[in-house]
């Protein structure tokens, strides 16, 4: 035991409870086997013993925050995460008006400028304004990650988007034999747009309230099978809310618009799609935010390569010798339509994030407060000249 408290010293010294010095030894890979060899029964107990042992640094108590800030910072978080659907339902709003703006003389400097062009640069801005807000929100709130994600990471994601915004207009065009040069007008999915981009206050709300609960019952607990049994169901409920908010947006996105996307692929296809597409970046974010980044990286990557794979078959079915590659591809399009296509692949993705998700975020260190959520140490005081030898 000794020795156990001299190696986790400074763990020690600086817990606040026994809740944290468990969460650490798990980090370091102590288990319940390793705390039978102490004589105790789990970790939580050996965790209790160490903190009855060792005495606390001496570190003055943190201040208690004012209520008036943080009402104020919550007020912020949530304008936060609402900006992102509100900047693009302003964009779908600009870029139709735009689209029905009179032009005198097309084409023409002195008539001003043709309503295509007006409507691509509407839409590019609203584009850029957007991916400004998404990134604020998982810069901020729960939705923040833990330690710095892979920078591949954010072209995954932004591929994912991408392809639901024009991904089933882009393969209708190459089971067509196109694309076409020059290249037609893109169709481009709006409701699943706004739905997506509306989905991130439930998605943040999930995350708090899993963060929340599953906190609460580490406190509570005093097994690790006790605790990680209890977590399991509050994942599974925290995964069907967000699925559900996201299949009540999409519904309503779709209605507001009339089943009328800019391509034409409403309906309970898209509706599947974006769910499943937002139902990976929901479980993603959320690993990332307890402290697992690779796999919240490999699951939107496996969703690429999913979708990649599929758009070169049918490129590749073109060649001779090569049929029979396309025809998957052609027959879900068939009888599915073009959207089973990224159904199936963000959806076979998640559910593996979800799998590895009920095993990873069963543990006490991955509910550990977060490194800049940590209280920082006391500060060492400098040495006067007079107490200098």
């Amino acid at each position: 035991m000794k020795t156990l408290m001299h190696q986790h010293r400074t763990l020690c010294e600086r817990a606040v409870d026994p809740m944290e010095i468990a969460a650490g030894l798990e980090a370091h890979g102590v288990t319940d086997r390793t705390a039978a060899r102490f004589r105790h029964r789990d970790v939580f107990s050996l965790a209790e013993e160490l903190y009855a042992r060792v005495p606390r640094a001496d570190a003055p108590p943190p201040a208690l925050p004012a209520p008036g800030p943080v009402r104020r910072g919550r007020a912020v978080r949530v304008a936060l995460h609402l900006l992102p659907g509100a900047v693009c339902a302003a964009t779908v709003a600009a870029v139709a008006a735009a689209g029905r703006a009179p032009t005198p003389v097309p084409f023409t400097t002195a008539g001003g400028l043709p309503p295509q062009l007006v409507q691509t640069a509407v839409a590019a801005i609203g584009a850029g304004l957007v991916l400004l807000a998404l990134r604020l929100c998982v810069r901020h709130g729960p939705l923040r990650a833990r330690y710095p994600s892979a920078r591949a990471t954010g072209l995954w994601t932004c591929w994912l988007a991408g392809y639901a915004l024009g991904g089933d207009w882009l393969l209708r065009q190459v089971l067509a034999g196109g694309p076409d040069l020059p290249p037609a007008r893109p169709q481009l999915a709006i409701a699943s747009a706004l739905a997506l981009t509306c989905a991130v206050v439930p998605a943040a709300w999930c995350a708090y309230w899993f963060a929340g609960r599953a906190r609460r019952g580490l406190a509570d607990s005093r097994f690790l099978t006790v605790f990680a049994s209890g977590v399991r169901p509050l994942l599974l409920i925290a995964t069907a809310m967000q699925l559900a908010a996201l299949l009540a947006l999409s519904a309503a996105a779709d209605a507001i618009g009339g089943g009328a996307d800019s391509g034409g692929g409403g309906g309970a296809g898209a509706a599947a799609a974006a769910s499943a597409l937002g139902v990976l970046l929901f479980l993603a974010r959320l690993l990332a935010r307890h402290g697992f980044p690779a796999a919240a990286a490999a699951g939107p990557a496996a969703a690429v390569a999913l979708e990649a794979a599929a758009l070169a078959c049918v490129l590749a079915a073109r060649l001779p010798g090569l049929e029979p590659l396309g025809r998957p591809v052609e027959v879900a399009v068939t009888h599915l339509g073009p959207s089973a296509v990224p159904a199936v692949a963000c959806a076979l993705p998640a559910l593996g994030l979800l799998w590895y998700a009920l095993r990873a975020l069963t543990g006490a260190s991955a509910h550990a407060p977060a490194p800049e959520e940590a209280p920082a140490p006391a500060p060492t005081p400098v040495p006067t000249e007079a107490a200098r030898p």
